[in-house]
């Protein structure tokens, strides 16, 4: 039975309203992820009996509270497990539906408007749901993986499930093709674990005006990685995967990821592995509302390796990254910025 929910809350709340958002899932069920800055897991089986709703209804109610409290809508994803409720709630936002329970949007006329997405909790709904996916759709499976899934025309996600595990062990290694495999039908044994350290972290720059200019929205990325990384590092954790969206002028969106070579809290890695995926896209004259970075994967930084280089360049760098660190958390935030920064529309 779908007690599972991925909650994506747009537009992108301030922490402040983010944390009370949070409480409002609290006031559900005490089973909530938080995924700054903008989404969090529920597990609400057992609210289901106390509220007398099924999933989706509790879902109906955490949109309406958001609306009502906050002035924030949300997409929500339901399902059996967090991979599939994430799954639901993208392309709920990504087609702009209306829900499948009950035909319910959040329907809006020029403003994005959320809307409910349930996946049923049989195995042929399930299989239904993931048959025609790409490869890129699971999430954890990046594009170089994509590439090379389809590369030997597994090119959906019904064509993986279908596979031998042992033929994807061959092509992607023992230990990632099980997790794919898993993925490709609808298996996540990963539990929605309340008050757990942040799996991911996310920020959006907004243009004041539909951005055409490349500099310019490499500049966005440049500010948005520098601030990541400066989070990571306060809170002692780095990525092992990052992500870039865009969203153009007509709403819609593209997400791009990619794998870090290692884990890392690094601005200038994470700025250039952005500028790739930006780059990757080739937008050329697209007209782009906003773009979004996220980092993902966060593990202690303790735990994480970092190989050596015999590169005075990278060495100077990272001098001179924990030297900007110390200084501002003596004088601020503020206090030290990247050369290309843009301020915040």
């Amino acid at each position: 039975m779908p007690h599972v929910l991925y909650v994506r809350f747009h537009p992108t709340p301030g922490e402040d309203v983010y944390q009370g958002l949070l409480t409002l899932l609290g006031e559900l069920t005490p089973v909530v992820e938080a995924l700054p800055p903008d989404a969090a897991f529920a597990d609400v089986r057992g609210a289901l009996r106390y509220f007398g709703r099924d999933a989706a209804g509790l879902a109906e109610i955490v949109r309406v509270r958001a609306l009502a409290r906050y002035g924030v809508d949300c997409t929500v994803g339901v399902a059996a497990n967090p991979l599939l409720a994430r799954m639901a709630a993208h392309e709920a936002q990504e087609s702009g539906a209306p829900a499948s329970r009950g035909g319910r949007s959040g329907g809006g006329s020029g403003q994005a408007a959320g809307s409910v997405r349930t996946v049923p909790g049989d195995p042929d709904a399930v299989a239904a749901f993931l048959a025609r996916k790409p490869p890129i759709a699971l999430p954890g499976v990046g594009p170089a993986t994509a590439r090379t899934l389809s590369a030997y025309g597994l090119d959906s996600a019904a064509r993986i499930a279908a596979a031998p595990l042992s033929t994807l062990q061959r092509i992607l290694g023992a230990t990632t093709a099980r997790r794919v495999h898993a993925w490709a039908r609808g298996i996540d044994p990963a539990p929605v674990t309340p008050n757990a350290p942040a799996r991911a972290m996310g920020a959006e720059h907004r243009f004041r005006n539909d951005e055409l200019d490349p500099v310019r929205r490499r500049r966005a990325l440049l500010t948005l990685a520098d601030g990541l990384g400066v989070r990571l590092r306060t809170s002692g954790q780095v990525a092992a995967a990052i992500s870039v969206t865009v969203r153009y002028a007509d709403r819609s969106t593209t997400t791009r990821s990619r794998t870090l070579a290692e884990p890392t809290a690094h601005t200038p890695a994470l700025t250039a592995a952005a500028y790739a995926l930006h780059d990757a896209l080739g937008l050329q004259r697209a007209r782009v509302r906003s773009v979004a970075l996220r980092v993902e994967g966060l593990m202690d930084a303790e735990l994480a390796s970092h190989q050596l280089t015999f590169d005075p360049a990278d060495e100077k760098s990272r001098r001179l990254e924990a030297a900007a660190d110390r200084a501002r958390a003596r004088f601020g935030i503020s206090a030290v910025r990247p050369a290309g920064f843009l301020d915040v529309a």
